[in-house]
């Protein structure tokens, strides 16, 4: 549902368009619309074009892996996950690997939609190149961040193993556009499993902020309309006291003003 010159677009449809929509979306009145009987919510993007991921970005969170905190901040840590069988939607389920010994962790992230594509961009326009906000869940194998038989030492570390894997990105419920979160440095952002909060944090925790996060992979990469970008995690995880998800467990992740990601962990078939 939208401004009739969005009828029949995905959202992918839509960012390919940017520019010459958002105007007219910014006008829209959601509550003007008749609800979608019956609708059940799919991935928000099938498929982002990227998705890249900034590790270890929040203050709190480098506290709880005993880190000390560095006296000068560089460009944060990229890595990417595979679009197409990573991401999935609300309710969608999280699927456990199907080895033995699979240590699945969360990460509740907040996550940037590109709208305006750009290369070396400078912070201070970066957010000029953002279509919205998602929420997101960085599902990671933290059994997988090593090998235990590397071809050699500079291969130690399995990143795609470790965040690469089938249902590893929920994303959602829905992109929140730009202009409705005027300071994305102030929301909060929680995560539960079954109930229980395990992280409940601020994005002004983030040592490196959005915009600079942005800038930061746009010196690595073109950015594109469709690409997402997770921004870190905070404090909270399951690695860090040795807990660890398991069939059945449900796990919420709300950003506020942003919205509610819920998603329930599976074996794997």
């Amino acid at each position: 549902m939208g401004p009739p010159e969005t009828a029949g677009l995905t959202l992918t449809e839509v960012l390919d368009r940017w520019d010459s929509l958002a105007p007219l979306l910014r006008e829209w009145a959601p509550s003007t619309s008749e609800a979608v009987a019956g609708a059940r919510l799919a991935p928000p993007l099938t498929y982002p074009g990227k998705v890249l991921c900034a590790g270890a970005n929040y203050w709190d969170h480098i506290e709880e892996m005993g880190i000390e905190r560095p006296a000068e901040l560089g460009d944060p840590f990229f890595f990417l996950k595979p679009p197409t069988t990573t991401v999935t939607g609300p309710g969608d389920p999280v699927p456990l690997p199907g080895y033995p010994g699979a240590r699945v962790d969360w990460e509740a992230e907040l996550a940037v939609v590109i709208g305006r594509a750009g290369r070396n961009l400078a912070p201070e326009h970066a957010l000029d190149h953002v279509a919205g906000y998602l929420v997101a869940n960085d599902i990671s194998a933290r059994d997988r961040l090593t090998s235990a038989l590397p071809v050699a030492e500079p291969f130690t570390y399995d990143w795609l193993g470790h965040k690469g894997q089938d249902g590893f990105c929920p994303l959602g419920p829905g992109m929140v556009p730009v202009w409705q979160i005027p300071d994305p440095q102030d929301l909060r952002i929680r995560l539960s499993v079954n109930g229980v909060v395990k992280q409940n944090s601020s994005t002004a925790q983030m040592m490196v902020p959005v915009r600079q996060v942005i800038a930061a992979a746009s010196r690595l990469t073109r950015l594109e309309p469709g690409d997402v970008i997770l921004t870190g995690t905070p404090a909270g995880c399951g690695v860090p006291r040795g807990e660890f998800l398991a069939a059945g467990d449900v796990v919420v992740v709300e950003i506020e003003r942003i919205g509610r990601l819920e998603n329930e962990v599976v074996t794997a078939s």
